[in-house]
């Protein structure tokens, strides 16, 4: 029975994170000093994991989240199809009362099914599965390639997590993430599906919490 391990991960935190702005796939923030700190723990607790390919989006944050593995000379690829949803008009600002209200219409209308509404000026989940879809495919085509490390972004790992288990993207608030957070993937070649073994796993960052 052969299966692909996927080791999926959000990128580590973000001065915008820190301050609540949201950042969408046309903000292409860098990692804080905290957030370089979790990419340096996650490292430390997966770097004997055998990596055969690191995935991530074509933003920075990502590639910074796994430059330890990259720079260790794992092979990398960054697809757009794993950028962040685009959050339109209102990315790179801080969230007013307004904002708020906003989102929280926005978030309802989804979560009742309207999942083909798209932010004011961006995209709709059902948009970000569409673009999700020709990569997923692309990594499961490569069955050598095992286990592979992802590297994405909170909403849209939301949206993956809830197609690749044959879910309405309308429940996809019921995956958590956190900041370098882990979700670890089992796909079964034979039945074409996907197990979550591991769900938004933060125990490698225990001692940087500690820390604090």
């Amino acid at each position: 029975m052969e299966q692909k391990t996927i080791y999926l991960i959000r990128h580590g935190e973000t001065d915008y994170n820190r301050q609540g702005i949201v950042q969408g796939s046309g903000v292409d923030s860098d990692l804080n000093a905290m957030g370089q700190a979790q990419a340096l723990a996650f490292h430390q607790a997966y770097q004997h994991i055998p990596f055969a390919k690191v995935y991530t989006s074509k933003l920075r944050r990502t590639m910074q989240s796994v430059r330890f593995f990259i720079d260790a000379g794992i092979p990398h690829e960054s697809y757009e199809g794993l950028n962040e949803i685009s959050w339109g008009a209102r990315e790179g600002k801080t969230p007013n009362s307004f904002d708020n209200e906003y989102y929280r219409t926005l978030i309802e209308n989804w979560a009742a099914g309207h999942t083909d509404y798209p932010t004011e000026d961006g995209e709709s989940p059902e948009q970000v599965a569409r673009r999700q879809k020709p990569v997923i495919d692309l990594i499961l085509s490569r069955p050598d390639e095992n286990p592979v490390l992802v590297c994405m972004h909170g909403r849209a790992i939301r949206i993956l997590l809830s197609w690749l288990m044959n879910e309405s993207l309308a429940t996809m608030d019921l995956y958590e993430h956190s900041n370098l957070c882990l979700y670890k993937l089992i796909y079964d070649y034979d039945t074409r599906e996907f197990t979550i073994e591991v769900s938004n796993d933060s125990t490698h960052l225990l001692a940087l919490v500690m820390h604090q």
